[in-house]
């Protein structure tokens, strides 16, 4: 991909991939700049017919009822850029601040934000330049949009504020001027289309969402290597078990994990064993899996809806020439739930990926190697990383626990509802990042396990993840430093690359 036409409607979360993390330009779209020109005349219009508009002719929030002069109103503009920068805590990493960068040029380039062109176009250069504001990470309530971190990013543009160029933090003045960019002198209503949208909980949940489809399909190869070691049954993939109880997800797994076991020796050598039931994190890793999977792609659908929208009030429709000053398309509260359900679903795939990591490394489960050692008592082998992977499934239950069921009233309580979406976002990025390490440890295990049978062949997809990780860490012989081995193995899991090889041997995982 060379670049990504920016229009407002048909922004794709492949497309946020590459310009985020590929460094692909943006490019406003032809009919772009007719519909923000267009809009700035429907305001300017309505000014000249003394009509009042919200955060134009009146001051914001609770302040609503306050009347702004004429000569006041390029100030109001600046001040709500200052006064609603007031984030705490760390700053938010550079691919995020990309992501909600990328988002906000798309929502505004649909025409209905009131923005100049001119100012839209200084915001794509600055992504196009890798001019990054410093926006931290804490402050958004998510009801009036996300108005702390935006504004963040928007005080770089009128010369405030800190930013990050070329690997150098600079205040925002200078950071502009290296980068021969102009800076905004904000017109009538340009400072509240800045900052008044929902960009920063979607563009959190957009990298969410591409990362959490990578980590379902991962999850997969490391249940079926599990599955395998475990010596479980391929009776639980069997299709017509699936096919009376048809959730898509679980359809979906069964399917893949039969793909990624496929001619295995492993499996087929205790066909005639006594086992009736295999435990349930094997046995029922399907119905587990799929269930996560069918959350995805509703908080897919639903970050996909929210990245191509405006998110404003007020909102200007050009084509009739209507305001609406009492919309609230700024309330994040379909991206809330959305980031609250897939930080559960997540948490699931941890959960089950824990309890098969622990029969993986408990010989009195396994009938293998105590914590899959030799020599164990002097050598403690992989005991504590299933420790580290507990400890990451407990602090997943805490953070999986809805931050969209509380909300505080702000803005002497105009605002009497809040979605603390961002809050849900934050949260849900942060047990992903949990539950890749979790598959990456179970990852770890299976393939040490692997090892042990060294006279059998692996599924066609187990062997080809095998092969990699064998690549990248060698076996464990003695005890070495164990978290070295987990880094490796989350980069390989984070980057897709396991998937990658697997999918190139047996065909894309769903």
């Amino acid at each position: 991909m060379k670049k990504v036409i920016i229009n407002g409607e048909d922004l794709t979360l492949t497309q946020i991939e590459h310009v985020v993390r590929g460094g692909v330009r943006v490019y406003l779209g032809k009919e772009t700049r007719k519909r923000v020109d267009s809009a700035q005349r429907t305001i300017k219009k309505a000014i000249d017919d003394k009509k009042v508009i919200y955060g134009v002719t009146t001051g914001f929030g609770a302040l609503s009822d306050t009347v702004i002069s004429k000569g006041e109103r390029k100030q109001l503009q600046r001040n709500i850029i200052l006064s609603h920068s007031a984030g705490v805590g760390d700053r938010f990493d550079e691919e995020v601040v990309r992501a909600i960068m990328l988002l906000r040029i798309n929502g505004l380039a649909k025409g209905n934000s009131g923005v100049r062109f001119g100012t839209l176009n200084t915001l794509t250069e600055m992504l196009n330049k890798n001019v990054l504001p410093v926006i931290p990470e804490k402050g958004s309530v998510g009801a009036s949009g996300d108005l702390a971190p935006l504004a963040h990013m928007a005080l770089v543009l009128i010369g405030e504020g800190e930013a990050l160029f070329k690997d150098k933090l600079l205040s925002g003045k200078n950071a502009m001027k290296k980068a021969g960019i102009g800076l905004c002198e904000l017109e009538a209503g340009e400072g509240l289309a800045l900052i008044n949208g929902t960009q920063v909980m979607t563009g959190i949940g957009a990298l969410v969402v591409n990362d959490s489809i990578r980590l379902l399909k991962t999850a997969e190869i490391a249940a079926g290597m599990s599955l395998e070691v475990l010596l479980g049954s391929n009776i639980e993939l069997n299709e017509k078990i699936h096919r009376v109880r048809p959730h898509n997800g679980q359809i979906t797994s069964a399917d893949n994990l039969r793909r990624i076991t496929k001619n295995s020796e492993i499996i087929s050598s205790h066909k005639d064993c006594s086992r009736v039931q295999d435990a349930y994190s094997i046995r029922c890793c399907p119905q587990v899996h799929g269930a996560s999977m069918d959350a995805l792609n509703y908080v897919k659908a639903v970050i996909e809806t929210e990245m191509n929208s405006s998110t404003d009030n007020p909102l200007f429709f050009p084509e009739t020439g209507e305001i609406f000053n009492n919309g609230g398309n700024f309330h994040g509260q379909p991206v809330a739930l959305a980031m609250d359900f897939l930080a559960i679903a997540l948490s699931e795939i941890a959960n089950i990926s824990e309890r098969r990591i622990e029969r993986l490394v408990n010989p009195l489960l396994s009938g293998l190697p105590a914590f899959l050692t030799n020599n164990p008592g002097l050598n403690s082998g992989l005991m504590i990383a299933q420790y580290t992977a507990a400890s990451l499934v407990s602090e997943n239950k805490t953070l999986s626990h809805p931050a969209s069921v509380d909300s505080i009233p702000t803005s002497a309580n105009k605002e009497d509802h809040v979605s603390m979406g961002t809050i849900s976002a934050r949260k849900c990025r942060q047990v992903l990042y949990n539950t890749e390490n979790v598959i990456a440890i179970e990852l770890l295990c299976a393939a040490q396990a692997l090892d042990l049978f060294t006279n059998l062949k692996a599924g066609a997809g187990s062997k080809e993840a095998y092969v990699l990780i064998r690549k990248h860490i060698s076996h464990l012989e003695a005890d070495r430093i164990i978290s070295n081995d987990i880094k490796i193995l989350y980069n390989l899991v984070h980057d897709g690359k396991i998937v990658s090889v697997v999918e190139k041997k047996i065909g894309a995982l769903k």
